[in-house]
């Protein structure tokens, strides 16, 4: 099973809209980076997100290419930037299908610290706005690891 953990795109500064939707360029990140997910057989049976305007079009935008006909859907723990992780690292436990959340640092940080790690203050992967890790489960259970990692600024040229 694997866990996409997806630092929303880009938003608009707060004093530009408080509600922080997605700016255009991190609306067009958010797309390229879906389509090149979808190119590369990434699925996704689950989409979840934090509930923030920014994480929900995210996790709209993915969920149209990677997750079709999917419901895109708030997460039922708290997955807010300052949020604990406890509650969502237990629920994944128990997950069987590959599932998609949309969320805020440090809280994504923390939680692929903790699934790889043990410890949520171990950092394994820099986030940067509209990045993914893909998270893997070993068989039989085992451990978790990064199967990959990816921000958006490789799929339009280097330097960023």
């Amino acid at each position: 099973m694997h866990v996409f953990l997806v630092h929303h795109g880009p938003a608009k500064p707060k004093d530009e809209d408080p509600k922080r939707p997605l700016s255009d360029s991190g609306r067009e990140d958010v797309k390229r980076m879906a389509s090149f997910l979808a190119r590369s057989g990434v699925a996704a049976g689950r989409v979840l997100h934090s509930g923030k305007l920014r994480a929900l079009e995210t996790a709209l935008l993915l969920a149209d290419v990677l997750g079709p006909g999917k419901v895109v859907e708030e997460s039922p723990t708290g997955i807010a930037p300052n949020d604990p992780i406890d509650d969502l690292f237990a629920a994944i436990d128990g997950w069987t299908e590959d599932t998609i959340i949309v969320g805020h640092l440090p809280f994504m940080s923390k939680l692929a610290s903790r699934l790889i790690t043990g410890n949520e203050d171990k950092t394994v992967v820099h986030f940067k706005p509209g990045s993914v890790a893909c998270i893997e489960r070993g068989e039989n259970g085992g451990g978790w690891t990064v199967q990959w990692f990816l921000r958006p600024e490789l799929l339009g040229g280097w330097p960023p």
